[in-house]
């Protein structure tokens, strides 16, 4: 069986940049262990499968271990770039299902692709601890505490960009990940995001950060609509809008290789 697959880069306009991803489409579910070895072989950060049914499409996605998700945003947002481009007919609104996460709608606009996060409306501060304080080489001006992560404000961009984290440190931390933040020089913000604890050092965009970050920085900057990038080394630029109990994130992707497996 021959199957076309797509590498796409999620959350850029760039070839090298953003999150890579590789796109699957099928015309019907091959056996698990096929999908997992697929995604093991790929051996990208995330590998989507969809197969069309009626007027929406199936989707499923897997890590470079074979292991199945409930969700990711970014492989979403690629297969979205790929069935309005590449698909027998080109759409600006495409439906997935998942039977982890119920039914995603994604929206085109113009070259961006919009999809919507539940809020991460929990932000607490919390105390600067030894640990915290033995993250990074500079200290954080406060923490803050999210649903999954914690999040580290700095005063300036460029610590962002230039800042080394100790990994050991972090992936003690009761969290997920640790997202560090600044003010942006050309955006509303910037972050990173680290997450050893997961096998992640460092993402190169993480959509789902974002869902924390957008309320934090609606509240300090007053805006519900708003622009970030993650400097990470291959960087991602993001939409952001803050809907309440949800965030619109948008991002662009590209298109870098159509190839053929064979299984």
């Amino acid at each position: 069986m021959e199957i076309t697959i797509y590498h796409v880069d999620a959350f850029t306009d760039k070839v090298f940049g953003g999150n890579p991803v590789v796109v699957c489409p099928l015309n019907s579910w091959l056996q698990d262990e096929v999908l997992q070895n697929i995604a093991m072989e790929l051996c990208v950060p995330e590998t989507a499968f969809y197969v069309k049914q009626d007027d929406q499409y199936e989707i499923r996605w897997f890590t470079p271990a074979g292991t199945e998700v409930d969700f990711c945003g970014h492989a979403t947002l690629a297969s979205a770039f790929v069935i309005s481009n590449y698909g027998e007919i080109q759409q600006d609104v495409i439906r997935f299902y998942s039977s982890r996460s119920g039914l995603l709608t994604v929206t085109k606009n113009n070259d961006f692709f919009s999809l919507n996060f539940p809020a991460d409306n929990t932000i607490e501060p919390v105390k600067l601890t030894k640990e915290i304080n033995n993250c990074f080489v500079i200290t954080p001006i406060s923490v803050f505490k999210g649903k999954t992560d914690y999040l580290f404000l700095f005063d300036r961009e460029e610590i962002i960009k230039n800042l080394r984290p100790n990994l050991n440190v972090i992936a003690q931390l009761p969290v997920r990940g640790v997202i560090i933040t600044a003010k942006g020089n050309m955006v509303d913000f910037v972050s990173r995001f680290f997450a050893p604890q997961i096998g992640i050092n460092e993402d190169p965009v993480t959509d789902s950060a974002h869902t924390t970050l957008t309320p934090y920085w609606k509240n300090i900057l007053d805006k519900e609509e708003l622009t970030a990038i993650q400097l990470s080394k291959r960087k991602g630029f993001l939409k952001c809008r803050y809907l309440g109990s949800k965030i619109e994130i948008s991002g662009q992707a590209n298109l870098f290789s159509v190839n053929k497996i064979n299984i």
